[in-house]
């Protein structure tokens, strides 16, 4: 199945690759391999705000991780000119919970792009990871998370 015809499944349409927030570009592309700038969290609403151990439970932050893989996957089709089936696989995550000093579940909240990108990629979609903890993060989001992909 085509990773297309699984987001489809999901319910998931790829937007169009946000553009970057300061003087860098969203994606570097070397050989087969696409460095994929920091995504932020944010939906249909704008951007998704919050501090983990404060103001928003894991569950929240999950779907922060999970709005970040999907913005990944999108400078991901945009670096692969519009063809996301070029994608080979998800290489590395690393993902910044903005969380309060006592919080401990940044791995549970990265969970939420992981488990997306198993989803929606298969095997293709499983890599590896850090998760860190973040005093803040730009805008006051919940997440941002970076990858390394391989493409073809």
């Amino acid at each position: 199945m085509s990773f297309s015809s699984r987001l489809a499944e999901l319910g998931v349409t790829l937007p169009d690759a946000p553009a970057p927030a300061a003087n860098y570009v969203p994606f570097v592309k070397v050989g087969t391999t696409v460095y994929v700038s920091g995504q932020v969290s944010s939906g249909p609403d704008g951007l998704i705000t919050g501090k983990l151990g404060d103001t928003m439970e894991v569950e929240a932050g999950a779907e922060a991780a999970r709005s970040c893989a999907i913005s990944l996957l999108a400078q991901v089709k945009a670096a692969c000119d519009g063809d996301i089936e070029r994608l080979v696989r998800v290489v590395k995550l690393t993902g910044f919970v903005n969380s309060t000093p006592d919080f401990g579940d940044q791995p549970k909240v990265m969970n939420g792009a992981s488990d997306f990108l198993v989803d929606a990629l298969g095997d293709a979609g499983r890599h590896s990871r850090s998760a860190v903890s973040a005093a803040s993060l730009p805008f006051g989001v919940a997440v941002e998370i970076e990858g390394i992909f391989e493409v073809s």
